[in-house]
């Protein structure tokens, strides 16, 4: 699934766009892996799975990244 990540926004939520892709506003900003950390965090919350079944697949260090829910 792809997803586009906007780091330091004061309201976090998850949106669907129209072509199936994530976009994902998050408090957290992108340092020492801490958006990362809160993007797993809320899209566990958002798909009701354990954080665990969250892996990013690519785009560790950017703000577009592939996640993979299992």
């Amino acid at each position: 699934m792809d997803i586009l990540v906007k780091p330091g926004i004061s309201q976090e939520k998850v949106v669907v766009n129209d072509d199936g892709s994530l976009t994902v506003y998050l408090r957290a900003k992108a340092h020492d892996g801490e958006a990362n950390k809160a993007l797993i965090k809320l899209l566990s919350k958002h798909f009701g799975v354990a954080k665990s079944r969250i892996e990013i697949l690519q785009g560790q260090n950017s703000r577009k990244k592939v996640i993979e829910v299992i």
